[in-house]
């Protein structure tokens, strides 16, 4: 960036830090701007939390889990010393369950350390944590000069900036330029203000311009092509696959459960017995019960591929293990099959 670029973002930090003054959001990990102003510290462990529970997941979704988590497991301690089992019960809908065995692994080093790594250096050391976590988690817990560069950020400096390059070379120049514009005094606001800019004004769809506080700075709002940004190479379609789900009702509307390998995808989780997931659909090779009716086919999206499952019930007078099992507890593809077979 030339000389004259840089002077065109002098007072953006400035500019931003007046509107989130006003305009912060009320969440429940978040030390507001008036807390702060006071001098309340942030909880490393509630801010790393979030963080993570954040990631691929939206504001509303990702609250009822953390306030859930933190009522059960208040302290990092807490959750370093509770079962594995236990903890991914808790996360499940959650999505992304590699997180959660993550977010364990993480939970029991720091409790060993006795103490948070501090810095974006140690941090990143941690089970799970990648740049942006770490950034985040520098900035808004310990007020490191750290950018914490999401979706949200991408979004907002690729319309500031206008950028119309190679998308990857462009994502590290924007993040390059949002860390020489993090305030040395004020890290943690700043990077909740982006955070807020990109998820309420600058939005993917229909982006607020007239309220926005850095409208005259937009390279994107001057040419009148805001929702142009950023130009992102076409997502490739996702691959499908098909199998078989198995809901074998036992006495007393228990259902048969299986814990799934802690390795692979859904690792660790208590699941309903399924196929393999291949591309073509199966051979059905059904658990032991009584005679099994085809009742539809539920689908679900994962990171990397689409998913079609057939779905069959069948019942058994004998009673099954673990019992009774809520829909909640289990995985929302599980989930889904369960629904439809109840």
């Amino acid at each position: 960036m030339n000389m004259d670029e840089k002077l065109h973002f002098a007072d953006l930090s400035d500019r931003l830090l007046d509107w989130y003054a006003v305009s912060a959001r009320d969440l429940p990990w978040r030390i507001g701007p008036a807390d702060r102003a006071r001098g309340v510290k942030p909880d490393p462990y509630r801010v790393w939390l979030a963080e993570i529970m954040l990631q691929q997941t939206t504001v509303p979704h990702a609250t009822r889990y953390y306030l859930a988590f933190t009522q059960r497991w208040p302290k990092i301690e807490d959750l370093a010393a509770a079962q594995d089992e236990d903890v991914m019960a808790a996360w499940a809908g959650l999505g992304y369950y590699a997180r959660a065995r993550n977010l364990l692994k993480c939970a029991r080093e720091v409790a060993a350390l006795g103490a948070w790594p501090d810095t974006v250096e140690g941090l990143r050391k941690l089970p799970g944590i990648g740049p942006y976590t770490a950034g985040a988690v520098a900035a808004l817990a310990f007020g490191r000069r750290a950018a914490a560069v999401d979706g949200n950020v991408d979004r907002v400096f690729a319309r500031l900036m206008a950028l119309k390059g190679e998308w990857k070379l462009e994502k590290e120049r924007l993040k390059r330029e949002v860390e020489s514009l993090v305030p040395a005094d004020r890290p943690a606001e700043f990077a909740e203000a982006l955070m807020d800019l990109g998820a309420t004004i600058c939005t993917p769809k229909s982006p607020n311009c007239l309220l926005c506080p850095l409208r005259s700075l937009c390279a994107a709002q001057a040419e009148g092509a805001q929702e142009r940004y950023p130009i992102k190479p076409k997502k490739v379609p996702k691959p499908t696959r098909l199998g078989h789900v198995y809901v074998l009702f036992g006495r007393d509307r228990s259902v048969m459960t299986e814990r799934r390998p802690d390795k692979g995808l859904l690792g660790g989780m208590l699941g309903l017995p399924t196929s393999d997931w291949v591309s073509d659909l199966p051979e059905t090779d059904f658990p032991a019960a009584g005679a099994w009716e085809e009742i539809g086919e539920v689908r679900h999206v994962f990171t990397h591929f689409a998913l079609t499952l057939k779905v069959w019930r069948a019942e058994t007078a004998e009673p099954l293990t673990p019992g009774a099992v809520a829909a909640d507890g289990l995985p929302s593809v599980f989930a889904k099959a369960l629904k439809l077979a109840r």
